[in-house]
C-alpha cells in the first residue's frame, strides 16, 4: 500500500514547484526580465519618495499583477506552441488575446504611476 503523503508536505512541495517557476520565468523570460526590473526600480522610487502606506500596498499589488499577467501570458503561448508548434489563425488569435489581457495590465499600471509620482515628482 503507498503511504499518502500529509497536508504540509504536499503544501510544501508545491511551493517548491511553484518557486521553480518563477525562477524558470525570471532567469529565461524577457518580458518576465523587464517586468522584474521595473518592478525593482518603482520600488528603490518609492523609498526615494516616501510612498504612504496605501501607496506601497498600490503599487506592491500593481507590480504583483503585472508580473502575475505576463507569467499567465507566457504558460498560455508555451501551451499553445506545444499543441500546435505550426502557426495557426486561431493559436495566433488565442495568444493575440493573453498579450492583450497583458497590454490592459500594462496600461493600467502606467495609470498607477502616474497618479503616485506625478505628484511627487512635480
Amino acid at each position: 500500500m503507498v503511504k499518502k503523503e500529509t497536508f504540509l508536505v504536499n503544501r510544501l512541495k508545491s511551493i517548491k514547484y511553484a518557486f521553480k517557476g518563477a525562477w524558470f520565468l525570471i532567469t529565461t523570460e524577457a518580458s518576465i526580465k523587464i517586468q522584474v526590473s521595473i518592478g525593482v526600480l518603482l520600488t528603490i522610487a518609492g523609498f526615494y519618495f516616501g510612498l504612504t502606506k496605501m501607496e506601497w500596498v498600490i503599487q506592491c499589488l500593481t507590480i504583483g499583477l503585472i508580473i502575475a499577467v505576463e507569467s499567465i501570458n507566457t504558460a498560455i503561448e508555451k501551451i499553445s506552441d506545444f499543441i500546435h508548434p505550426e502557426k495557426h489563425p486561431k493559436i495566433g488569435l488565442i495568444k493575440d488575446i493573453s498579450a492583450g489581457a497583458v497590454f490592459i495590465m500594462a496600461i493600467t499600471a502606467i495609470i498607477v504611476g502616474i497618479i503616485i509620482y506625478f505628484p511627487k515628482a512635480f
